[in-house]
């Protein structure tokens, strides 16, 4: 089973400004690597949030990191975040759906 898994756990008190940033899929340039995207909040830790990146491979992650715009986005996001991102990169072993 291919699969990779990017979580982004990080404190912001600037959750709208991060919002507003979007992300790279949105600038119209070159079609994302990744498949979806799930931005969430940490019920129990108010200002924490995480992002779930879901990839094809690590391969097609690495491909996204090396982009230009991904590089600007990452660069403003921290700017945003009140301490710095915590990366999980994860190989997916097997899911189970509905």
């Amino acid at each position: 089973m291919a699969g990779f898994i990017q979580i982004i756990e990080f404190q912001t008190s600037r959750i709208e400004e991060i919002e507003q940033l979007g992300r790279p899929s949105r600038t119209g340039g070159t079609p994302a690597t990744f498949r979806r995207i799930l931005a969430t909040a940490d019920r129990d830790r108010p200002g924490t949030y995480l992002h779930i990146v879901e990839f094809d491979s690590y391969e097609s992650a690495m491909e996204n990191s090396r982009r230009p715009e991904t590089t600007e986005f990452a660069a403003r996001f921290a700017e945003l975040c009140d301490g710095t991102p915590v990366f999980r990169n994860l190989d997916l072993k097997w899911e189970e759906k509905d």
